[in-house]
């Protein structure tokens, strides 16, 4: 389970700044790379939000256990 945690925050993270860029630049990296409405780009697109919701059941877990801590550098 840890592992597939990890990949799923990873998958998250990429989906996140995806979105930075079409915000900021209007480039859809993912699009650019496999094609606008490609089938390889939709399986991208429901494994990033898979993965949002995989990343729920964690949030939910420490804030419940209110161990949520906000990051530092």
């Amino acid at each position: 389970m840890k592992f597939l945690t990890i990949i799923t925050l990873v998958l998250v993270i990429v989906g996140g700044l995806n979105w930075g860029l079409v915000g900021a630049f209007n480039v859809d990296l993912v699009a650019a790379l496999f094609g606008a409405g490609s089938l390889l780009s939709r399986i991208v697109y429901v494994l990033v939000g898979l993965s949002a919701l995989w990343q729920l059941k964690p949030l939910l877990d420490s804030i419940r256990a209110d161990t949520v801590v906000p990051a530092t550098h």
